[in-house]
C-alpha cells in the first residue's frame, strides 16, 4: 500500500489548505520523523513511527530517505524495513536513546537493529531537554558534561563493534565550541556530530559560526529554517519553511559538504509553536556565565535586524485538522524549495 497525494492530505483537512503539484524531482534531502509529527499522533490507521509506513510517506514526499527511531525489532522486521528501503530507493538512518545510567545493553540492541535494516548512522542526543531550563546551577551543568563524555566512552565501542556510527545532535545542551571539544577529545571515527541548523541560537551562537566548529565531525544533518521575534524576555525561536527564515542555509551546507560532503540531510521542520529564550531573565545565565556579552547582543541585533511583517504562528490555537494542514503544507513546501535549488 502507498500514499497518494491525495491521501496524505486527506487526514490533513484538504479543504483547509490549497494543494500544490507534486515536487517534479526527487531531493535529495531526506525526512525525519518529527516533521510529520501532527500527523503520527493523530493518525492511528497509518501512524508514521511504523517505519515502512514512514517510507512510504516519504517516497510520495519525494524525499530522499528518512530519519527515525528503530528501536529493537526481529529480523524479520528488519529485513522488511531494509528491503523496503531499498526497493524505493530511499536512506535510512536511525534514532537511538544513547543510555544514560550506564547500562548499555538496551543501545548495543538498538544498533544492532539498525545494522540490520541497512543503517550506517545512528543519532542520538546526550541531553533531553533545554539547557537553560534543565540545570539551576553552573555545578548541575558540570556534571552533565562529565557525564555525557562518560556516555560516549561507553558506547563508542559499540559502534565499532556494529560499525554503525553514533551523531550526536547539539540538542540546546552543548555550545559549539564545547561539543567540539568533546568530539575532540574523544577522537573516534565512529563518534560524529548530527548538525542542527538552528538549536545552537538559542545558545547565543551564530549559526555560521556552529557550522563551521562543528563540521569536522558533522555525520548527518538536520536542515531546517528559523524564524525570530522579539520578547520581553529575550526572543521566539520558530521552525518556518525552508526559505522563508533567516539562515543562510546555502552557506551551511557548503560549510559542513567542505569538511563531510557524504553528510546526508534531513528536513526537520517541526510544526508547532515558537519557543521562547529566555536570554534576558536570570535563570537562563545560570549555565552560561562564560559566554560574553558580544554573543548576546549580536544575537539580539540578528533578532531586530529583520523585523517580521508578522507574527510567528501559534500552532496549539488551531484546531487539529488545521494544525495537519499547515504541517503538511510546510514540509511540502520545505522540500519543493530543495529539489529547486538541486538539494
Amino acid at each position: 500500500m502507498t500514499y497518494s497525494r491525495r491521501e496524505f492530505l486527506s487526514t490533513a483537512a484538504a479543504p483547509l489548505v490549497d494543494p500544490q503539484p507534486p515536487a517534479p524531482a526527487r531531493s535529495s534531502v531526506g525526512l525525519l520523523l518529527y516533521s510529520l509529527g501532527i500527523r503520527n499522533r493523530t493518525d492511528k490507521i497509518k501512524p508514521l513511527a511504523g517505519p515502512v509506513n514512514f517510507l512510504l510517506a516519504a517516497n510520495e514526499l519525494n524525499a530522499a530517505g528518512v530519519q527515525i527511531p528503530l528501536g529493537v525489532r526481529p529480523e524479520a522486521e528488519c529485513d522488511a524495513i531494509r528491503k523496503r528501503a531499498s526497493d524505493l530507493g530511499l536512506f535510512v538512518e536511525g534514532i537511538g536513546d544513547l543510555p544514560k545510567d550506564g547500562d548499555t545493553a538496551k543501545f548495543d540492541k538498538q544498533l544492532a537493529t539498525a545494522k540490520a535494516c541497512g543503517v550506517t548512522v545512528v543519532r542520538g542526543v546526550l541531553l533531553g531537554g533545554r539547557r537553560y531550563e534543565t540545570f539551576r546551577t553552573h555545578d548541575d551543568y558540570v556534571a552533565f558534561d562529565k557525564a555525557a563524555r562518560e556516555t560516549l566512552k561507553r558506547i563508542e565501542p559499540l559502534a565499532v563493534k556494529h560499525k554503525v556510527a553514533i551523531a550526536v545532535e547539539n540538542h540546546k545542551d552543548y555550545r559549539a565550541a564545547e561539543l567540539a571539544d568533546a568530539m575532540k577529545t574523544l577522537s573516534s571515527e565512529w563518534l560524529g556530530v548530527c548538525f542542527d541548523a538552528g538549536n545552537n541560537i538559542a545558545l547565543l551562537d551564530d549559526p555560521a559560526g556552529t557550522a563551521k566548529a562543528l563540521a569536522p565531525w558533522t555525520l548527518t544533518v538536520h536542515l531546517k529554517d528559523m524564524g525570530v521575534e522579539e520578547s520581553k524576555d529575550g526572543f521566539l525561536l520558530a521552525e518556518v519553511p525552508l526559505g522563508q527564515g533567516r539562515l543562510d542555509l546555502k552557506g551551511l551546507i557548503a560549510t559542513i559538504h567542505e569538511k563531510r560532503p557524504k553528510a546526508r540531510l534531513n528536513l526537520e521542520m517541526i510544526t508547532r509553536d515558537p519557543l521562547l529564550i529566555p536570554c534576558l531573565t536570570d535563570r537562563y545565565w545560570a549555565t552560561m556565565k562564560a559566554v560574553p556579552g558580544h554573543d548576546l547582543a549580536r544575537t539580539l541585533a540578528w533578532v531586530k535586524a529583520v523585523p517580521r511583517a508578522e507574527p510567528l504562528p501559534r500552532i496549539s490555537r488551531m484546531h487539529e485538522a488545521k494544525q495537519m494542514a499547515v504541517e503538511a503544507e510546510n514540509v511540502m513546501k520545505s522540500l519543493a524549495y530543495a529539489v529547486e535549488r538541486g538539494w
